[in-house]
């Protein structure tokens, strides 16, 4: 079965285009993508298939009948419509034709796209291919009005080749005819890679671009070319997300690591575009998430749909203004800079707001990050404040992240129900597979809610993550003598890590609970050790200024607080002074637990955890440490 891509057909799409798409999602191969009215670059063609052994196919769809064709030949047809009016349009098989060769200037732009020598230098190194499927006349018809003359029979698909229940039905033939449809017939001597697919979906799609290493385009035997490399992309699932959340009040909940900050920002750039009147709000709770999420869309919006177009100097400006109807704020700076009130004037606006007593700014559309950390009276503004026409309120959150005490219901908090419109994504792509467990083994060891790991349908549930395939080394578990010793260990293996392993200074993030505890001043011994080892760090927690105004790429290993670290990630994470967890003075241990579960899935790549006290969480990880030497005793003796 293949991939779909939205996963289900809009409902106003014509009753053959309902058809071919069940028929193509149903009888192409797994690895196959099937794109349904994709827009690309100006353009919408009714179908994009992309296969790993097939290359590229457009296919355009005509419901037209043989009362609909009054003359045809190859360049123009004259239709007749119901009301019995003629128009004249362009041959089917030339829009097609048009669409496919649309698709391939795209990525012929592409270095790693192209034949660099030989017989088909600087054409697509994949077939591409083009057809037409008439969803209401069958092959017989076509012969006996003769269209086969003004249609090449390989390029055309017809009703009885793509009805399953039409007895001429065949598999075979159905995939033989789209393997066929090129116009410089080759077959691939090897299956496009992974790498190749998500290349083509990097260009073709902009709404799925993550990051990649941009080099300026450079001359190649005449020809201007891009060269990309370490081409970031969301998944299929995360693609289709972002694409077919659907309008209303919609609910995504996912494991950390999973995406959810990139859907919500993929889908503010998508709701932007397709409305470009609309007011859009996107909120969260911690300032430097929102700083974060400022970034990526600024960086989403200011990217070209051609990269021909982008800015390769590097002298485009971070912060600079981007779309002026997307609004991105930490809910404390919105209430005081947008609406000029104080939280605990809430619940009387909000009564007023209901008695329609008084006037605050709304928004088209408003999309909420760790929707997880609001309290219900924010909700209830919030939801207050959208547009009763577009009603579009997307709440993303993990309940597995859930560090304030929050009560939750939301339809009593929003007034609308979430019941069928809420998605879940189970699948950690930030962590490896080994950090992914370690984390999620600690959590559950410690968490309240390790018994609600169950039902997808309660509201309380905890989402329990999957791992990808991407493998990396066990996170590292350091007992030290003192705090100094611990950081004099810390620091020297930044150092390491930049010099041996390559890792960007300003990939590495050091976590730490408190800034300082009646013994020691904790950050001054980070930052001391730090600069005692000449690494550069800025301390993202220092104020609110330093919150809103850091640039990740800067050069700088990073310090954080763990409750400022969510929605960031970073390749090496080092967890400092873990001994004071759970802190004294937190009540709540499983704030805590959640705590240090967050900070321990903002590593990408390396994850260490460091303490020269003890608490009830180090008294765990001790006995990971035992777990482990006994397992290597295991292994020695077999």
């Amino acid at each position: 079965m293949a991939v779909t891509v939205p996963e289900t057909i809009r409902s106003t799409a014509t009753a053959g285009e309902r058809l071919l798409f069940r028929t193509l999602k149903t009888y192409l191969p797994d690895d196959y993508i099937v794109y349904y009215e994709p827009e690309i670059q100006g353009r919408r063609p009714d179908f994009v298939i992309i296969g790993q052994d097939l290359g590229l196919v457009v296919l355009e769809v005509k419901d037209y009948t043989k009362s609909t064709l009054f003359q045809v030949n190859h360049d123009e047809w004259h239709i007749v419509a119901t009301s019995g009016q003629q128009t004249i349009t362009k041959s089917p098989l030339k829009q097609a034709r048009e669409n496919m060769f649309h698709l391939v200037d795209v990525l012929k732009k592409d270095k790693n796209l192209i034949q660099t020598d030989g017989k088909y230098k600087f054409s697509l190194k994949f077939p591409y291919g083009h057809g037409v499927v008439f969803t209401r006349m069958n092959s017989k018809d076509f012969v006996k009005e003769g269209l086969y003359s003004v249609m090449e029979p390989t390029l055309c698909l017809t009703r009885d080749e793509i009805d399953p229940d039409k007895e001429e039905f065949s598999e075979e033939v159905l995939m033989e005819k789209i393997l066929n449809m090129f116009v410089v017939p080759f077959r691939l001597r090897e299956p496009l890679s992974l790498e190749d697919i998500n290349s083509i979906r990097y260009h073709l799609f902009p709404e799925v671009r993550i990051s990649a290493e941009f080099k300026a385009p450079v001359p190649y035997q005449d020809q201007l070319l891009l060269s990309l490399h370490d081409i970031k992309t969301m998944d299929l699932h995360q693609e289709n997300l972002a694409k077919q959340i659907g309008d209303k009040n919609r609910l995504i909940r996912g494991v950390a690591g999973s995406g959810k900050t990139l859907i919500l920002a993929s889908r503010a750039k998508m709701l932007a575009k397709k409305n470009p009147d609309w007011k859009i709000l996107i909120l969260c709770y911690n300032i430097s998430l929102s700083n974060s999420i400022q970034q990526m869309i600024t960086y989403m919006l200011n990217e070209p749909e051609d990269l021909f177009d982008f800015d390769f100097t590097g002298e485009s400006v971070v912060n600079e203004p981007m779309n002026k109807n997307i609004i991105v704020r930490n809910f404390h700076s919105w209430l005081k800079n947008e609406l000029k009130i104080r939280e605990p004037q809430i619940p009387e606006i909000v009564e007023k707001l209901v008695k329609k007593e008084a006037i605050l700014p709304t928004y088209d559309a408003i999309l909420i990050d760790e929707g997880q950390d609001f309290e219900s009276d924010w909700l209830k503004l919030v939801s207050l404040l959208i547009n009763e026409d577009t009603q579009s309120l997307l709440l993303v959150e993990d309940r597995a992240q859930t560090i304030y005490k929050r009560k939750r219901s939301y339809v009593q908090d929003t007034g609308l129900s979430f019941q069928g419109r809420s998605k879940v994504l189970s699948i950690n792509y930030r962590n490896t597979a080994q950090i992914v467990k370690f984390a999620w083994d600690f959590y559950q060891s410690k968490s309240a809610f390790k018994k609600k790991v169950v039902n997808r349908e309660l509201e309380v549930e905890i989402i329990a993550p999957q791992s990808t395939k991407r493998k990396g080394p066990e996170p590292a578990i350091l007992k030290s003598t003192s705090f100094y010793n611990e950081m004099r260990i810390v620091s020297r293996q930044i150092k390491k890590l930049h010099e041996e392993k390559n890792v960007p200074l300003d990939e590495m993030l050091i976590l730490y609970r408190v800034k300082r505890t009646h013994k020691l001043p904790i950050i001054d011994i980070i930052t001391r050790s730090l600069s005692s080892e000449g690494l550069p760090y800025y301390w993202i927690t220092e104020n609110d200024q330093s919150k809103r105004s850091f640039e990740k790429e800067d050069g700088k290993v990073k310090i954080s607080t763990i409750d400022s670290s969510k929605g960031l990630d970073y390749q090496t994470v080092f967890i400092v002074n873990v001994d004071s967890m759970p802190f004294p003075l937190e009540e709540d241990k499983e704030r805590e637990a959640s705590l240090l579960y967050i900070g321990m899935t903002r590593a990408k790549q390396y994850l260490c955890l460091s303490y020269s006290g003890e608490s009830e969480f180090t008294e765990y990880f001790d006995r990971v440490v035992e777990e482990r030497v006994e397992k290597k005793l295991e292994e020695k003796r077999s």
